[in-house]
């Protein structure tokens, strides 16, 4: 997938696999609140064979699973459970996914802390995902109600983000917002768009996209322009 996880993949081979040590982890607890709701905070329900990779000291094994709510990657050792500690030194890869916890900043400068999932990494951009929840609680009972009560309900939402040293912008899914985001190129997208059949809401499609913009911006006449100069957004 082109240029995709490189750097991580060099890490990863020049350091050998040991077990999670403690330092790396912080006791937490479990969540109850929405044990009834339909879904679920985790992204994936069943802890998965992962690498925890920190800069400082290696790559090492574990089993874990993200939980979306608490925006944390979760291990449990012996019913005790953990978070791997919130670093930009410390990523994870989980089920082919690579966690970075960035501490990025949205165009108004405002704070976008958190761990985002790395999609594509070429030398002026990334584009990373980040999980969040939609939740629906269950309508509140003003009397005697006879039946089931319809439970409350969870899902997950992706977004995608242009990140530019340190700043992001959110990437709309639709192709009308999309050419108002990139409008300095927007008759040669739309022509793109329709040549090549692309849905935004398909992940490659949208790095294609991306990629083109990049290729059309790098041919102007000052092309050290940043991607995210064309327009603010309130991300």
């Amino acid at each position: 997938m082109r240029k995709i996880l490189l750097l991580l993949c060099l890490v990863i081979s020049s350091s050998l696999f040991a077990q999670l040590p403690r330092n790396l982890l912080t006791p937490t607890s479990r969540i109850h609140m929405y044990d009834e709701y339909n879904g679920s905070v985790y992204m994936k329900s069943r802890y998965k064979e992962s690498s925890v990779i920190d800069e400082k000291s290696g790559t090492f094994d574990a089993k874990l699973k993200y939980n979306i709510f608490s925006d944390a990657l979760e291990y449990n050792s012996k019913s005790d459970l953990f978070e791997v500690v919130k670093s930009p030194t410390v990523h994870a890869r989980i089920d082919g996914d690579y966690f970075y916890y960035c501490d990025f900043k949205n165009q108004r400068n405002s704070d976008r802390k958190g761990y985002y999932v790395l999609v594509e990494l070429s030398d002026r951009y990334r584009i990373y995902k980040r999980f969040t929840l939609k939740i629906k609680d269950p309508p509140v009972k003003t009397g005697v109600i006879d039946g089931i009560t319809e439970p409350g309900s969870i899902r997950m939402i992706t977004t995608y983000y242009l990140e530019e040293s340190g700043i992001i912008m959110e990437l709309p899914m639709n192709k009308k917002e999309m050419l108002a985001t990139f409008s300095d190129k927007q008759d040669e997208l739309k022509a793109y768009l329709k040549k090549e059949s692309i849905r935004l809401k398909k992940e490659e499609d949208l790095i294609r996209l991306v990629a083109r913009y990049n290729a059309l911006k790098s041919t102007d006449a000052t092309p050290s322009q940043s991607l995210l100069s064309n327009r603010g957004r309130n991300n």
